[in-house]
């Protein structure tokens, strides 16, 4: 007898089942193990490998294909609708499910399961595939130190825990619309990204030039350049609190805040010196071509960031001004002024010197601002 899951379906009380893999399908083998090299081409077949084979799904990030005569050859081995594909060297355990569109395809060192002798949704097995008591039971056959491997055999001999047929099907769609789900945030995400990138440079006067490309109506005057020293103060001095939220160089990706710790006056980094304030900016000058720079927005006054950065408190619009600092222009030239080759980096005293374009109308600052603070 299986384990019950805590969450179920409506009108599912059953007890769950247990079986082997090998009870489950009548062929569990691997694909072609061997040297395919000398059959690869620029167009042909597409050859299904460990690279493609990720979460539960499968990507066609690097593509190889292979020739009519070696497709042919592993006719026996194909792949079809429905079957199922495991990792058995590198990453091993990752599966996925064979969709139509890769209906009789070849692939290269991956453990396949085909031909199943029971009714089975193999997307409910690709999900079970993902859970962590899986994955520890597959640790528990994994063989090698540099390079883990996993076998068929014990693959068919491995033991999973399955629901009626029904519920593995509501269980499989459920889990396939969440994918379908966050596969459309994520290519928003990224159209998203793209829409930034190219407003980034649009939005905003290149060298030389003293009026953007792409502006909002009404606005007419020619941007000013000034002094990042005017148009925000740098490194305000301020008593650091007893205790305090420590937030390193390497906890902020991409504008973004990812973690932080607490910590006290006397435990602390020596490197803790940053008190933020609602509204400050933090500009990474290690590595600037990162774009690790954050806008400080929670209300707390207990937030310390290392020296890792230079803090600005802006007088113009906190958004526009984290705008400028993202531009490619203006990372160019803060890496000409760098020194460092591994680690190029800039101190905040030139870091302010450096002159930027703003808007001469406050109205447009914050127009600005306010576009790329939800872009």
């Amino acid at each position: 007898m299986g384990d019950t899951p805590k969450i179920r379906f409506k009108n599912f009380a059953d007890d769950w089942e247990q079986r082997k893999l090998g009870e489950i399908y009548s062929s569990i083998g691997n694909a072609f193990v061997g040297t395919a090299t000398p059959y690869y081409v620029e167009q042909g077949h597409f050859y299904l490998e460990s690279n493609n084979i990720k979460d539960g799904q499968i990507n066609r990030n690097t593509e190889i294909f292979i020739n009519d005569e070696f497709f042919e050859k592993q006719k026996d081995k194909w792949l079809h609708t429905g079957d199922m594909v495991m990792v058995q060297s590198g990453h091993v355990g990752h599966a996925a499910v064979i969709p139509e569109e890769l209906d009789n395809s070849a692939a290269h060192a991956l453990i396949m399961f085909r031909n199943p002798k029971i009714e089975i949704e193999p997307y409910f097995l690709n999900y079970y595939y993902q859970i962590s008591k899986f994955k520890k039971k597959i640790e528990e056959i994994t063989t090698g130190n540099t390079i883990k491997h996993i076998l068929a055999s014990d693959m068919q001999e491995f033991v999973v825990d399955y629901a009626d047929y029904e519920e593995q099907k509501q269980i499989g769609e459920y889990f396939r619309t969440l994918d379908h789900l966050i596969t459309l945030h994520q290519r928003k995400c990224e159209e998203t990204k793209e829409l930034k990138k190219y407003m980034l440079q649009k939005m905003f006067p290149q060298n030389g030039e003293k009026i953007p490309k792409i502006r909002f109506s009404g606005f007419t005057d020619d941007w000013e350049q000034r002094k990042l020293g005017e148009v925000a103060e740098f490194n305000p001095k301020s008593d650091i609190p007893e205790i305090f939220e420590y937030v390193d160089l390497e906890s902020v990706v991409g504008t973004e805040m990812i973690s932080h710790r607490v910590e006290n006056r006397v435990t602390a980094p020596s490197r803790a010196q940053r008190l933020a304030r609602t509204g400050d900016l933090f500009y990474q000058t290690v590595r600037p071509y990162q774009k690790n720079n954050y806008l400080f927005e929670k209300p707390d006054n207990n937030y310390v960031f290392s020296t890792g950065y230079a803090q600005m408190r802006p007088n113009i619009d906190g958004y526009l001004l984290l705008a400028i600092v993202q531009t490619d222009d203006f990372v160019n030239t803060v890496l000409e002024r760098c020194t460092g080759t591994s680690y190029p980096a800039i101190n905040a005293s030139d870091l302010a010197e450096m002159k930027v374009s703003v808007p001469a109308e406050i109205s447009e600052q914050q127009k600005i601002g306010d576009y790329f603070s939800v872009c």
